[in-house]
């Protein structure tokens, strides 16, 4: 028996749509740093997505299917990009402008891109690419830019160079946009690389229509039209974890930071703008506090804050919520899960003390979700709180494959996929019996040593809990008796002395059992990040295997 609901697709035109109309008098702001940010309407921005994509169709030629790629910031510009070029039947391919040279070149000619649409202020990240970009034809210059490095990159290479902003002029303010789909692709984001070549995830109309739902819900960023979101987060990091898209579909205004990433234009534009949320990885948030901390702002409008991509240590969430009224909530996900896995909103009638608990957790999953831990046995742990696992995870917005190119044919790995389908996501935890998850590492960051496993995480958290800590990340290294070691590698406040390693070794044996301390310290000016701003660990690895670090062993 079916049901006698109607079949309506579920795509990014129609969140397009119910934005422009519904929401039309919502606000795009997007900081310029010279004291006048640019605004625009939804409304106003429906109509230049409409004559981006009639440009897009009519002048560069792009059809259903083809890559339009995005080397930009989050700006008005980059929005218009995420609406018009899936809505048409294109698909979006955001760019991570922090990737290395080779990777980038890799990615767009994997991915087969035909348009980028460039900043240009990045002109000089995407010039010295040309050369190696196959399949692109078109670069769409947005903004003030120097065009001479690309026109001289272009020598011999048949791409052809565009304004944007003429691109757009004297195109019709409507567009017929098609009925796709919804399972269709409608973006792709590649994961960062960090073993082997970077793996593409490609997002279907439905499965970013539900996301997004599910970013507006109460028991995740609970956003509505009279909320100003900052998402601090990258455009091209997973969707900006969907807000976006979210941001379109309930009203909620946003305020874009643009290049203006540093602490010191943040909490300017905080003060000035008033957003009631953001959302950033926790290197962002530390940066901030320390410039509040040294040059005080009112930054009491925002009132809640999504932080994700790692683990953010409690003693910081405690000095946000302490210091400056501002609630940071723990969320987690990944590339592959579009990103929203989980949000740590705390449940209902738990008092102010107990809320703490639930949020530096990574999470309660929702109804989209489903997880389990599985145990190195092939067995799989229960949810009670303290029994550790690798998490897997399905739902209609998690990926179950990973792009194979142009003309191959999805790749399932098998240290990515389970046999049933699950994604293996490669984070190490446990999960309370109300659905509660607790990372306690990567698998890959695990220390394994004499047989017992020692949470990286853990450490670093008790580390950046001493007053005189910045940062902390920890790894393992070898060990001629115990496999693997924990070494902590540490970045003091600059205006704190360097505190003797066996203090901090002691200050972690309060919460810590002693065989779980480190031996070996060292003294970093800052701890290596990835690409989005996580703790790059292999990096520091690497310097310890070459001797690069001034490593202190402490012998009991």
């Amino acid at each position: 028996m079916l049901s006698t609901m109607q079949d309506v697709p579920l795509t990014i035109a129609r969140i397009l749509r119910h934005g422009t109309r519904v929401h039309g008098g919502s606000r795009i702001t997007t900081w310029t740093g010279d004291g006048a940010p640019h605004r625009q309407t939804f409304a106003e921005t429906g109509e230049r997505v409409a004559r981006l994509a009639h440009a897009l169709r009519d002048e560069l030629g792009v059809r259903e299917e083809d890559r339009v790629a995005t080397l930009m910031w989050n700006n008005s510009e980059h929005v218009e990009a995420y609406f018009a070029v899936p809505a048409m039947g294109a698909v979006l391919h955001t760019l991570n402008l922090r990737l290395p040279a080779d990777q980038l070149a890799w990615i767009v000619n994997h991915a087969a891109d035909r348009v980028v649409l460039v900043n240009g202020s990045l002109i000089p990240l995407l010039a010295p690419l040309m050369p190696r970009l196959e399949t692109v034809e078109h670069i769409v210059v947005v903004g003030p830019g120097d065009t001479s490095a690309l026109d001289s990159a272009l020598e011999g290479h048949p791409a052809r160079v565009h304004a944007y902003e003429d691109l757009l002029a004297g195109r019709p303010d409507a567009y017929d946009w098609p009925e796709l789909d919804e399972r269709s692709a409608a973006a792709m984001c590649y994961t960062s690389g960090t073993t082997g070549d970077p793996k593409g995830v490609v997002y279907s109309h439905r499965s970013i229509y539900l996301h997004s739902m599910q970013v507006n819900m109460t028991q995740s960023m609970a956003l509505t039209d009279a909320d100003t979101s900052l998402p601090v987060v990258p455009m091209f990091h997973v969707n900006a974890w969907g807000l976006p898209h979210a941001a379109l579909m309930t009203g909620v205004n946003l305020l874009m930071p643009d290049r203006f990433l540093q602490p010191a234009p943040l909490a300017e534009m905080i003060a000035t703008e008033r957003p009631t949320h953001a959302a950033a990885v926790p290197t962002i948030w530390q940066g901030l506090l320390a410039e509040l901390d040294a040059r005080p702002r009112d930054v009491s409008s925002m009132k809640r804050v999504t932080i994700g991509g790692a683990a953010c240590p409690p003693s910081l969430m405690s000095a946000f919520e302490e210091r400056h009224g501002v609630t940071l909530c723990h969320a987690w996900g990944m590339t592959e899960t579009s990103p929203l896995g989980s949000v740590a909103m705390p449940p209902g009638g738990v008092s102010a003390e107990e809320e703490f608990a639930y949020r530096v957790t990574q999470g309660r999953f929702p109804a989209g979700v489903e997880a389990r831990l599985a145990a190195p046995d092939g067995t799989f742990a229960p949810w009670d709180g303290s029994s550790t696992g690798e998490l897997e995870v399905r739902g209609p917005w998690i990926a179950g494959a990973y792009y194979g190119g142009a003309d191959g044919e999805p790749i399932r790995p098998d240290d990515k996929f389970s046999p049933d389908g699950w994604l293996r996501t490669g984070d190490v935890g446990s999960i309370s019996p109300d659905g509660y998850l607790t990372i306690t590492d990567r698998a890959k960051d695990v220390i394994k040593s004499g047989g017992e496993w020692i949470s990286s995480v853990e450490l670093e958290n008790a580390l950046m809990a001493h007053d005189a800590v910045a940062e902390a990340a920890v790894v393992a290294v070898p060990d001629e008796k115990w496999g693997e070691r924990p070494l902590a590698a540490v970045v003091f406040h600059e205006d704190e002395s360097a505190v003797p390693y066996d203090e901090l070794r002691t200050h972690l044996g309060k919460d810590l059992a002693r065989w779980q301390l480190p031996e070996r310290w060292t003294t970093v000016g800052s701890v290596p990040k990835t690409s989005v701003g996580k703790f790059d660990k292999k990096v520091l690895r690497k310097q310890y295997a070459d001797g690069e670090l001034d490593v202190t062993r402490l012998d009991d």
